[in-house]
């Protein structure tokens, strides 16, 4: 098998995959349901397409017929993981997606035994989510190995793309979670708010079902866990008056409408605007004793992030021969993978990155 596949590449962020993917010379098929908008590409980039749908099983069978390596970008992955995912299976290719759901990671997990089988790696949450964060908590696990706790927070500028709008819409009638005592355990949305520090800025923060409430737990075993998305009084106000809303939010013609006025307003960030914009992510970590360790890191605009880190799995796999099974990006990457991604930083360390060592820990206090 010669060849790797990227689905949706028509969409906001498959498009930004596919000119980065021919930057570094890869040459992905590019797959998704929209013959006219990917040929359009594919003749822009001279790329080979692939039309077919996922609600197809057959149609996905010969799509993969001589496929090795998935980049699913095509959302909301509650509805498009599971069909990619067994094509994958069945056809022995790595998958490799860019959600950042919850359940589709819990999905993803539960077919780690058959992956090992397959021999292949499935890997859902390549890109922002949740690479940065799945990193940070790693690197705090290796200077806290026995810690009981974990806060992750993140701030990401520039705004969101359609794909991204549309699965909040749907996550909102699922409310919040947070991971107690190695469980998910439901939670309202905007459960709690803290601060984080932002060069000397205070910014207020709310909890969200982050991925990292599924990954980060299989990262590191650290069986509490908080995440939280810097955020403005009024969005963590409507957040709240949300939750008198959440059984209508769950009718799936809500969903829909809902759905449907988002996407014709929200087109994803310019270009201009993900250069000027960037993301800040926080971790901290605790032990039973009191013992805390805290890492803070600068990366690019989530969109940018997600391009190199998704594409330079991608690089990592092709050619590779390695176990097959479920793993988080940390574990197959390596806890340090995001510091050598292009423009991100620990804060405090020189800029382009650097060596992790104790010297880039803000906190040692008890």
């Amino acid at each position: 098998m010669t060849h790797w596949l990227l689905y949706g590449a028509n969409g906001y962020t498959g498009r930004l995959m596919a000119t980065e993917a021919v930057r570094r010379g890869l040459q992905p098929v590019l797959g998704g349901r929209n013959p006219v908008a990917l040929r359009a590409l594919a003749e822009e980039l001279a790329l080979p397409v692939r039309v077919f749908d996922l609600r197809d099983p057959a149609a996905i069978a010969t799509a993969l017929e001589d496929v090795s390596l998935v980049l699913h970008c095509a959302g909301p992955f509650s509805a498009t993981c599971a069909p990619m995912l067994e094509g994958c299976l069945a056809a022995g290719a790595h998958y490799l997606d860019i959600t950042g759901e919850i359940d589709v990671f819990a999905h993803c997990h539960a077919q780690d035994s058959r992956a090992r089988v397959r021999g292949i790696v499935v890997l859902p949450g390549a890109g922002f989510d949740v690479v940065p964060t799945d990193c940070v908590a790693a690197m705090l696990k290796r200077e806290l190995p026995d810690a009981t706790a974990l806060v992750l927070g993140f701030e990401a500028g520039g705004g969101a793309s359609p794909g991204t709008t549309r699965t909040g819409v749907e996550g909102l009638a699922r409310g919040g979670r947070v991971r107690r005592n190695g469980e998910l355990v439901p939670v309202p949305l905007a459960y709690r708010t803290r601060t984080f520090d932002h060069d000397g800025r205070a910014r207020t923060a709310m909890t969200i079902p982050w991925g990292d409430l599924y990954t980060a737990w299989v990262s590191t075993g650290i069986p509490d866990i908080e995440t939280y998305l810097v955020a403005s009084p009024r969005s963590i106000a409507a957040a709240r008056r949300a939750n008198s809303l959440r059984p209508l939010l769950g009718w799936p013609a809500v969903v829909r409408y809902l759905q449907r006025r988002v996407a014709g307003r929200v087109q994803g960030p310019s270009a201009e605007t993900r250069h000027r914009t960037r993301s800040r992510i926080w971790g901290e970590i605790r032990n039973a004793r009191g013992e805390e360790r805290r890492l803070e890191i600068d990366t690019p605009n989530g969109y940018d992030l997600t391009v190199t880190g998704a594409v330079g799995i991608v690089q990592r796999l092709l050619g590779a021969e390695l176990p097959g099974g479920y793993y988080t990006p940390s574990m197959l990457m390596g806890a340090d993978y995001v510091l050598s991604l292009p423009g991100v930083r620990a804060v405090g360390a020189p800029s382009g990155g650097a060596e992790m060592g104790t010297d880039l820990f803000l906190s040692r206090e008890k």
